[in-house]
């Protein structure tokens, strides 16, 4: 009796608590498919535990365009829609960053460590993919880059599953990961 009570008490005390954690908020920019926005709101509260509110749409603006005015530069849009609040920014288009001497270089996802405002496109997680495995990609770059702003730098562990690892722009990285992180990173969670 005493251990069910014990474990009663620890379950409201994590729910609680977990009620308490800011919330994440889901920023469409442009046209999102709403299954895939509902799919990212049910992985970032099962996987955060904290609630999730989806904002309505903004639209696209020419300032946050990369030279190239074929994709969207993912510094710009965080400073764009800089926000005090965690922000999850989600969009279809192309979105690039500047990689060493390149100045547009293709990215899922790009947030700052630490921060409250991160992006991620779906443009290069459903090239020749069935659904399923879209989906998976989705989640994964969307927890990756909400980590980033809970503070957690790229995972230096040596575990290919951790989900901080930096994919380096291969999707085969995103692939493997698993949708957890190591013990290592786990213990840098504020």
């Amino acid at each position: 009796m005493k251990t069910c009570l014990i474990y009663g008490l620890i379950l409201f005390t994590t729910i609680v608590s977990a009620q308490r954690k800011a919330p994440i908020y889901i920023q469409p920019l442009g046209k999102v498919n709403t299954t895939t926005i509902h799919k990212v709101k049910k992985s970032m509260e099962l996987f955060y535990h904290r609630s999730c509110e989806i904002k309505p749409m903004v639209n696209f603006t020419p300032d946050i365009l990369a030279d190239s005015k074929t994709r969207y530069e993912a510094g710009n849009i965080l400073r764009k829609f800089s926000s005090n609040k965690n922000v999850l920014i989600i969009t279809e288009k192309d979105i690039a960053t500047a990689k060493g001497n390149i100045k547009e270089w293709g990215v899922f996802g790009f947030g700052y460590r630490p921060g409250s405002t991160c992006v991620i496109s779906t443009y290069r997680l459903k090239r020749k993919v069935v659904n399923a495995q879209f989906i998976d990609r989705l989640n994964k770059v969307a927890i990756h880059e909400i980590g980033h702003n809970i503070g957690l730098p790229h995972c230096t562990s040596g575990n290919k599953h951790c989900l901080m690892n930096d994919a380096g722009g291969t999707i085969a990285q995103v692939d493997n990961e698993q949708i957890l992180f190591c013990n290592k990173c786990n213990s840098l969670i504020k």
